[in-house]
């Protein structure tokens, strides 16, 4: 290992060359925005997700990412006509294209060494690790770590699932002091409140809660918070600042998950500056990060008790299709753990899947009903129809499985929002 500055980082990328970079949190910023400043590229591709900044490498020419993860970043470099291109997989199948891939350049973010030269991957395991690993073995490649001091130390399950690398490991140690980018805690409409109170009835004493982002499981997770309800476990792709508050309310022990009992389990963590000093203290030895081929693995999400997954879509039609990722043909996010948690949660003992979203959306200067007819010849369609179990909006719940297409077509009128059930019957 040899210690580097951002620059001096950037500078062993040749011309024509491929990197590979962890989704969102594990994104190394400073040796990014160096390679931005770089004008000689003649062909460099960068597989990568969820880009955390607006990084002014991928508006350069001879510059091409590999995306499996839409963000605001994202859309907008499309949008300008960069080479941003979209690859369907779900969050596991990013560890296979990484390991295919087999990229010179590996860059990831870390926390500085410890007294043992151990770097924590803090909010992010996620599915590079391996290929980190890899990469650091081989003489012809170069692993490049950047140690931010203000990253929050976690931890995973050693031996088996360190979380960590050792610096005998890394080839450039680039150590920065920077701020970590964090996210705005999730407002909650009064649409989002309604749609958490339906979905809440489906949590049980003991059950082991899978959430995601936004207003909807905030709004979920502060309603069981402040419920009479309690023993819950944790085993989710992201962890949020809505489930640490679950953890401080004292309603999570996982005490009876089947998976990993003692813990909860997450692939990373994205929120606010406080849930990453929560993190780094109180919420060390309880929350513990994996790899995503082990979180999302359906046979694994399958193994906790009772496994409750919450999670959104964009629209739905009348045989229970979900698109969740693309709008109007473009790629809007990505697939992430979606399937996977709607797969494992239908064979966990006593599980569901919910699917939360508002039952109309804004497009064009109009509201347009999210539940739908039919799709459009050519949308994308993330989950299939025999996949979904059960559809939340702010007018109730519809348990789809075990339906026939007649009666799921009923049920999902009975939750449509009113100005549109009859256009819909």
């Amino acid at each position: 290992m040899r210690r580097a500055t951002p620059g001096e980082a950037a500078a062993v990328l040749r011309p024509r060359d491929t990197l590979a970079v962890p989704l969102g949190p594990g994104q190394p910023p400073a040796t990014l925005h160096a390679l931005g400043e770089r004008d000689d590229f003649d062909q460099l591709t960068v597989f990568g997700a969820l880009l955390v900044d607006a990084f002014g490498l991928f508006a350069k020419p001879g510059v091409q990412l590999l995306s499996g993860f839409f963000g605001p970043v994202e859309r907008a470099l499309r949008d300008a006509g960069h080479r941003v291109r979209f690859v369907p997989a779900d969050f596991r199948r990013f560890a296979l294209i990484a390991h295919r891939l087999a990229p010179r350049v590996m860059a990831t973010a870390a926390t500085p060494p410890d007294a043992d030269g151990w770097c924590s991957l803090s909010l992010h395991a996620g599915a590079t690790v391996d290929e980190l690993r890899r990469c650091g073995r081989d003489p012809q490649r170069v692993l490049i770590v950047e140690a931010n001091a203000r990253l929050p130390r976690t931890r995973g399950l050693p031996p088996r699932y360190p979380h960590a690398l050792h610096v005998d490991e890394i080839d450039l140690l680039v150590e920065v002091d920077r701020e970590v980018v964090a996210l705005p805690e999730p407002f909650a409409s009064a649409t989002d409140q309604a749609i958490a109170r339906h979905a809440c009835a489906f949590v049980r004493d003991g059950c082991t809660l899978q959430t995601g982002i936004g207003g909807v499981p905030n709004a979920i997770a502060a309603q069981l918070a402040q419920g009479s309800g309690g023993d819950y476990g944790v085993h989710t792709e992201m962890f949020t600042d809505g489930l640490m508050r679950l953890q401080r309310a004292g309603k999570v022990s996982n005490r009876s998950k089947g998976s990993f009992d003692g813990f909860s389990i997450a692939t990373f963590a994205m929120g606010t500056r406080e849930l990453y000093d929560w993190l780094d203290g109180e919420g060390c030895d309880s929350v513990r990060f994996l790899p995503v081929e082990l979180v999302n693995d359906p046979a694994e999400i399958a193994r906790n008790n009772a496994l409750i997954s919450i999670n959104g879509a964009l629209s739905i039609d009348l045989q229970g299709q979900l698109v969740a990722d693309e709008i109007a043909g473009r790629p809007h996010s990505g697939i992430g753990g979606h399937e996977d948690f709607v797969t494992g949660a239908a064979f966990s003992p006593g599980g569901r899947s919910l699917i939360c979203l508002p039952s109309t959306a804004r497009a064009g200067g109009r509201t347009i009903s999210r539940i739908v007819r039919a799709f459009e010849p050519g949308t994308a369609v993330t989950t299939p129809r025999h996949q979904v179990d059960v559809i939340v909006t702010e007018y109730g719940a519809a348990e789809l499985a075990g339906l026939t297409t007649a009666e799921r077509s009923e049920a999902l009128r009975a939750i449509a929002h009113p100005d549109f059930r009859n256009e819909l019957e």
